[in-house]
Formats: C-alpha cells, structure tokens, sequence
C-alpha cells in the first residue's frame, strides 16, 4: 500500500494520542521497530552467508569446481560484501570553529554547569559557526556500535541576538535532549533516525534486482513507519528540552528566548541581511566588517513595526508534520505562559550585554573579524558578478526609460522596465508601470501577482483580486499568493477568511507532494504510453547517447499522471554494457545519469533508470510505439 503523506499525517495524529496515553507502551514500540529493521539485514545477512559456506563446502567435498557454483560464489561474497558496507554507517564530524576551554572559559563553565544540573554527558569539543542555531550532536566513533564523541554546535549571530540568561536557556533546551533524567531514549532513536537513513541509501547503492527484490519490498513498510514512529518522540523530546529550559531559567526566560530567537531569525534574514546585499548596487566590493554590523543591529531595539509584524507571523503559525519543532504557539502554551503584547516592548529591549560578550569575553572581536573576513571573501566573486549585473541592468532600465519616450515599449519590454523599476525604485515607481502592462493584457501573471503584494503592503484590499488573477494564470504561485492573502487578512482581523485561503494552501500543499510521490518512482504496474517530445529533442538525446559507448540502447515513454497531467512526465529507460561484476554496484549507474542530467536541461523532468536492473520492464518497453530512441550500432 502507498504510503503518501496524508496516510502519514493520519497516522502521526493517532500516534500522537497514543503516546500522550500510554507513553512507556510507546516508547516500547519504538524501540521495537528501532530493532527490527536491523534484525532483518542481519538475517538477510546471516542467510547469504550460510549460502555461501554451504556451497564453498560442496565444492570442497565434489574436489571440482564448475562456473556456475563459481559464479554463485562471486555473487554472494559481492552481496554480502554490499550488505556489510551498507551497516558499516560513518558519521562525519561537524564544521565549525573550535572553542578552547582556555580561550572561552565562561561558555564551558556554563556549558559543564547546564549538563551536570541535567545529568547530560560532558562535551569533547564546542564549536562556533556563522548559523541562527545552536545544536548537540553525538557522533558515534564506532558507526552502529556507538561510543560518542559530543559536540555542542552554538552560532555566533544567535549569542549576538540573545542577552546571557535567553542563551542559558537556548543552552538548557539544548542540553535537554541528551538529559539523563528523561532523554537518553530519545537520543537513542534520534541517532537511529539518522542511521537508517545512511543505511537505506547504502543499500540503494547495491544497485543489483535481487537486492531491490529482497529490500524493497521491507523498506517500503518499515521506513515510513518507523519514520513515523520516531517523528512523534522527536516532537515529544522537544516539548521535555523545553520543560528542561523552564526547570534551569524560569517560565519567563525559557518564553522568552523562544520569542527573541522567531523575531530576530526573520529579522537577519530578512531585514539585516537583505540591507548587506543592497549595497552591491552601489559597492564594488561587500563590506568588510559584517559581522560587527550585525552585533550592532542585534543590540539595539528593533524597530516596533517590524518586531510586531514578525511576532504575529511566528504566533500564528501551526504546528505541522513538515518539522518535528512545534509551532511558537503551542511551545508557550506547553511552558504555561501567556504572551501579553504590552510584554512586547520588555521582550524586544535593547541588549546592554549580549550572551556573545558575556561568554565569549575579549576572544569576541576576533570571532567577529574572523567570521567577518570568512564570508567576506566568500561572497567577493558573486558580489563582483552581481554587481557588474546591476549596472548592466541600470543601463539597461536607462534605454527602456528612454524609447519610452519617444514609442511604446513591446509587452516584454515594459514587463522587464517594470521590475527594473521595482528592483531600483521602489513600490511607488512602478504601480503605473503594472497598471499599464495589465491594462495590456489582463491576464499577465507576473504583473497581476507584483502589484497585489504591492497593493496588500498598503492595506489595500484589492491586492487580493490581482493575486487571485495571477494565481489563475500561473499555478507554480499559488501556495505563495494563498500565504500572502492569509497574512494581509490576518493582520484585518478577518480570522475565518484567512483561514480559508490558509487551507486553500495547505491542501495544494499535499496536491504537489502527492504529484512528488507519484513521479518519484517508476514501477512495472504502472501505466506508460507513448511520448510527447519533439523530434529535434529526440535527436538532441540520440546524439548525446552516442558520446556514451556504454549505452547499448534506449527508450523514451511517457507516464500517465493522476496529479497535474497537464505536467508531462516521461521515462527514460538505458540499457549498458556492463561486466558482471560491474553490473552489481550501482556507482557507475550514477556517474552516467548524472552526467546526462548535466548534459541536456530536457532531462531535468525526466525519470531515468538503467533497465540492467529492472529486466522484466524493457518487455513492456517494447511494446509501445515509438519507445526505442536510440540503439548503439553493430547492436540488435
């Protein structure tokens, strides 16, 4: 049965009231199906083995040996060898700036203080990065025999952003998840997780039938269930780090760190950093002291308009099964706190001494021109192209001004004068311009979807019929223009509509990961037809085959779509010259597929497997017509 997302979100909900029930009986299940998966790989493993001693041990009693034990030999060595490889899970360390204890002895002594009161294992290294985050990461030395190495990830903006006792709290959520008290369980399947993840792509790459045939089948009702399963302990360990926070900081601080990092999050992101990119406009080269920018932006109040626009859209966000975090709401609700918006200018107050001065102490100026002249060299080849862009578009955006003067502008040129203008000008400058264009041609998407955010931005309710006509024209828009609407009626108090178009998107939502379901895959029952692609297309593809010596024939086909058959989808199908051994692992396979997706844009909406592993399909292949595209010669 197919596992699709709604059959997900039924099941997380029901999961969600049994573990709120009976929390030990579902931990136990679990648990359980932590170690089924790994009890099936090592039976499958166990059989292959005894196969192969059994026949190395007729060989040895015959005294002979004939090709066929032979290559039954090779076969189950190579797959037991894949099957090895595939458990044999690394976890590579993560990046970031190392932290001494003798260079920031005030963050390991908050650090050592959080974990002993929390009974949560010390931390072998600290590193600080460029991220809004802080994060524990255990990293098993020993793959799925354990012995962890802990780090404790912290970001330099998030420690600018917070004064120490948020941070201290930030630290205790943290910390939390590898608690002795209640979450060493929890770590225990979230490391699991992980490892399932890396095993089931391992296993992907053994890339033979028999290996599909014997896992496919499993991993197909064990990975979404256990994926689920574990979801639902990832979200209830994120309530107990929270609880874990309020144990060590207090109601008010453990809220208000949750509040602090969802404003001042969208506030870098979209404020802060999109003021550092604007100057390339005018700068040749970025700037050289960003980071110190930013310190100084994060310890002043910001500005009310933007902290209360920003607080709304976090408060009224809900939880969903995207993410195992919980909406901003219902972790404030689980702290027992209630906001009260005249806490709000308390919240947003300026920071006398931010968490980065406090913990970091006179190492601090160093971490900033260190992460200051890091990105900066970063982004100086970009910067430069970006910039050479721009001026080329200002020039460009003189000369559109200009023939306008003297004759009117083609649809496209008035199209690309207009988003010149907003990209230069502003809102103001270019509503004419949109009114023009639409005047034109009513239906124009782009113009119609531009001018209602720009009409919604000044409160102007007409917005949302130019976003309703774009939406029409243009379905790739509409989860977007359905969010804009909800957050223009939601700041009107208009509660129910909102809510509607709220569902509106939600619902498309589940259209297009359903669509994302049913192209991810090609299976034999399915129903494929004959092509669609043009000649010169198919002869684009014939003559990059022949670049491939290895490619011994290929099919095109089109499959038949339940969800948005408007969007082609077609099948690509090779068959390759390959040795036996060769024919066992999936790694060339790769190097081919992606270099043909590297070779041709067409291929990017195409589906393509190498039919050496699905033999039974090329039959049905056959039987469509116009399906063979390509066949090597000297080959029948």
């Amino acid at each position: 049965m197919a596992f699709n997302q709604e059959r997900f979100d039924r099941l997380i909900q029901k999961l969600e009231v049994f573990a709120n029930k009976q929390p030990h009986l579902y931990k136990l299940h679990v648990a359980f199906l932590a170690t089924l998966g790994y009890a099936y790989i090592f039976l499958v493993l166990a059989v292959t083995l005894t196969l192969l001693v059994s026949i190395i041990f007729l060989m040895l009693n015959a005294q002979s040996v004939n090709a066929s034990s032979l290559k039954g030999v090779i076969f189950l060595l190579v797959f037991a060898l894949v099957l090895v490889r595939s458990l044999w899970v690394s976890f590579p360390p993560p990046t970031g700036l190392p932290l001494q204890p003798k260079d920031v002895p005030n963050l390991y002594s908050l650090t050592n203080e959080i974990s002993s009161k929390l009974k949560a294992p010390r931390f072998h290294h600290i590193l600080l990065t460029n991220d809004f985050n802080a994060a524990v990461v255990q990293r098993p030395r020993l793959g799925l025999l354990g012995w962890q190495q802990n780090y404790l990830i912290v970001g330099l903006p998030l420690m600018l952003a917070l004064p120490p006792e948020q941070f201290r709290a930030v630290l205790a959520h943290e910390l939390g998840h590898l608690s002795g008290n209640h979450s060493r369980f929890s770590g225990w399947i979230y490391r699991q997780r992980e490892t399932w993840y890396r095993i089931i792509k391992g296993l992907g790459q053994g890339g033979n039938e028999v290996s599909s045939l014997i896992f496919e089948r499993f991993l197909t009702w064990y990975s979404p269930f256990f994926n689920a399963y574990s979801f639902v302990l990832a979200r209830m360990d994120e309530y107990e780090a929270d609880r874990c926070a309020l144990e060590l900081t207090g109601e008010q601080n453990a809220a208000e760190a949750l509040i602090n990092v969802e404003v001042k999050a969208r506030f870098l992101e979209r404020y802060f950093w999109s003021s550092i990119y604007k100057q390339v406009e005018t700068e040749i080269e970025p700037p050289k002291m960003t980071y110190m920018a930013m310190q100084q932006a994060l310890s002043q109040r910001l500005h009310q308009e933007i902290t209360s626009s920003y607080l709304m859209e976090a408060l009224t966000k809900e939880t969903n099964n995207a993410d195992t975090h919980p909406c901003l709401t219902d972790r404030l609700k689980a702290l027992g706190y209630i906001f009260n918006p005249q806490q709000e200018l308390a919240i947003f107050a300026p920071i006398e001494i931010s968490a980065a001065q406090k913990l970091l102490g006179n190492r601090l100026e160093k971490f900033i021109a260190h992460f200051s002249q890091t990105w900066r060299e970063e982004i100086a080849t970009p910067w430069r192209q970006k910039y050479a862009d721009l001026q080329q578009s200002i020039a460009t955006l003189k000369d559109l001004n200009q023939k306008a003067k003297t004759q009117q502008l083609t649809l496209d040129e008035a199209t690309q004068r207009a988003f010149l203008t907003f990209e230069f000008e502003g809102e103001e400058a270019v509503i004419p311009l949109l009114q023009e264009i639409i005047h034109r041609d009513a239906h124009h998407a782009s113009a119609n979807y531009l001018l209602g955010q720009i009409l919604l931005n000044k409160q102007d309710k007409t917005g949302i019929e130019y976003i309703e006509r774009a939406i029409e024209q243009d379905s790739s828009i509409v989860i977007e223009g359905c969010q804009t609407i909800c957050y223009f009626l939601q700041q009107q108090g208009k509660i129910k509509e909102a809510k509607s178009y709220q569902e509106r998107a939600v619902n498309y939502h589940e259209l297009i990961l359903k669509a994302q379901e049913e192209r991810s895959s090609v299976r034999e029952k399915d129903k494929l037809e004959s092509h669609t692609v043009s000649d010169i297309e198919v002869n684009k593809l014939r003559q990059q085959f022949s670049h491939h010596p290895d490619i011994k024939t290929a099919y095109l086909v089109q499959k038949n779509m339940q969800f948005f058959p408007e969007k082609p989808f077609y099948v690509l199908a090779l068959k390759r010259e390959v040795s036996f051994l060769e024919g066992i692992h999936e790694t060339d396979h790769s190097k081919l597929v992606n270099s043909l997706l590297q070779e041709n844009e067409f291929l990017g909406n195409v589906f393509i497997f190498i039919l050496n592993d699905y033999l039974n399909m090329e039959k049905k292949l056959k039987r469509i017509p116009n399906s063979m595209i390509y066949q090597k010669k000297g080959k029948k």
